[in-house]
């Protein structure tokens, strides 16, 4: 189970997700209350363990922002909304093909009826290496504390699960998070505002919560799924 959280403005929220366990932080470079700058995450990414993935997330941003802001940061993997370029993945995978380490790419879909045609066509993009689904206001892209229709998307994550990596994003929280995996069986799950004190701040507390919840769930959906 591949573990994210989003949406870290400080070192201290950081290194809380490493210590507790997550597989990646995330740091978002798009308009919102957990908004973060160049200088601020190349203040902190250095420091984090080499072996956490350390995401920028991104909206309606071209290639040659991302580029920069890569390089600068110091950024593992790049998180795409909304992006109107379909070519931008496989752009961004040429470009940092000769780097050291692999630049891990998510695409992101918001959860709607046509999220099935949506993945069936993400399936021919060999450039994204996992697609996070994620709810939607008509004010924000993400970060939005709202749970899309998990039984309605359970079909489309079962079905596309032999081809794509899916995240699950949205609404996530130490209290759900287990209904979530045993629902969609996702490749990742993605937290952001579900660990939070206030937007922008972490709770160490739910941030512990959360990791070991979604630990213990694919655990158990494992088990469950030898003993069917």
């Amino acid at each position: 189970m591949w573990i994210k959280v989003c949406a870290n403005t400080s070192l201290e929220d950081a290194t809380l997700a490493v210590e507790a366990g997550a597989n990646a932080v995330g740091f978002v470079f798009a308009e919102s209350p957990r908004r973060v700058t160049r200088e601020q995450v190349r203040e902190i990414a250095p420091r984090l363990p080499q072996t956490i993935e350390k995401y920028g997330v991104f909206v309606d941003v071209g290639f040659d922002e991302i580029v920069a802001t890569v390089r600068e940061c110091g950024l593992t993997g790049v998180q795409l909304h909304s992006t109107p370029d379909a070519g931008l993945p496989l752009q961004l995978r040429e470009y940092f093909a000769g780097r050291p380490g692999r630049l891990g790419i998510l695409r992101v879909l918001h959860y709607s009826d046509e999220l099935a045609p949506q993945l069936e066509t993400m399936r021919g993009d060999h450039a994204v290496d996992a697609v996070l689904i994620d709810s939607r206001t008509a004010k924000a892209v993400g970060g939005t504390g709202i749970r899309f229709d998990w039984q309605a998307a359970s079909r489309s994550f079962f079905e596309c699960a032999p081809h794509l990596r899916l995240i699950a994003a949205g609404g996530l929280r130490p209290e759900n998070v287990r209904e979530a995996i045993c629902t969609l069986q996702p490749w990742g799950v993605d937290v952001a505002s579900g660990v939070e004190e206030r937007p922008g701040k972490k709770d160490p507390e739910r941030v512990r919560a959360f990791v070991a919840a979604a630990r213990l769930a694919f655990l158990e959906s494992r088990k469950a799924a030898v003993s069917a």
